[in-house]
């Protein structure tokens, strides 16, 4: 692959940024206990990933309860935030390499809003980012390229300008269909396995191993 000097780099949140697996598990068991009377494994729960929260909440407490679970939702997600994430040390580092470099920094998440501006707020880095979609903005989530097509038609950028960092196969697939090179990221990545097989363009196991790989990056493509 001829590299070319990065003009967006486009980072997922959860697994990529931050450390939010368990909160997101324990605030859909919350709902599924209170409105159910029973909860999910987490495989159970991964599998209703990809559209935003409203979509796997609306199979588990049906469309007529919706806003009411979703309210429910967002005030767990809130309040046990800080003590069930964690934003992955070294990231804030990353972010602040990145825009140094004058390089455009894109937020590309199946999250909703809601809980995405809950972490950005809480973890203090929405400062860093340019332009943020999440799985509110777009019709065609995950693994669908449609949310890194509209990063790239918003700062009217080439392909080749673009590098987008995830953790899970959606990621990658998205990025495939985009014609963006991909980082894989394997810090917390809950489909590690599958990912490795799919054989990205780069594949990092740590955060500081990544960040030397941009900070090389950068310097032979100044």
């Amino acid at each position: 692959m001829l590299l070319s000097r990065l003009k967006c780099v486009i980072f997922d949140m959860d697994g990529t940024l931050t450390e939010t697996n368990q909160l997101i598990y324990d605030s859909f068991n919350h709902i599924a206990r209170r409105f159910e009377g029973k909860t999910y494994s987490v495989p159970e729960i991964t599998s209703m990933f990809g559209p935003p929260e409203e979509g796997a909440l609306a199979r588990i407490v049906g469309s007529e309860r919706l806003d009411v679970a979703m309210n429910e939702y967002l005030r767990y997600y809130r309040a046990n935030h800080n003590r069930l994430a964690r934003l992955y040390p070294g990231i804030v580092e990353i972010l602040s390499y990145v825009r140094d470099q004058s390089c455009h920094l894109a937020l590309f998440t199946g999250k909703g809003i809601h809980t995405t501006n809950i972490t950005l707020e809480e973890f203090g880095i929405k400062r860093f980012f340019d332009f943020v979609v999440t799985g509110n903005d777009v019709v065609l989530h995950k693994p669908s390229a449609e949310g890194i097509q509209k990063i790239i038609d918003h700062f009217q950028l080439q392909k080749h300008e673009v590098l987008m960092v995830g953790d899970s196969v959606a990621d990658l697939k998205a990025s495939r269909e985009a014609g963006v090179e991909i980082a894989s990221v394997l810090w917390d990545s809950y489909g590690k396995e599958q990912v490795l097989q799919l054989k990205s363009d780069h594949e990092f196991h740590n955060v500081q191993e990544f960040h030397d790989w941009l900070s090389k990056r950068f310097a032979e493509h100044p």
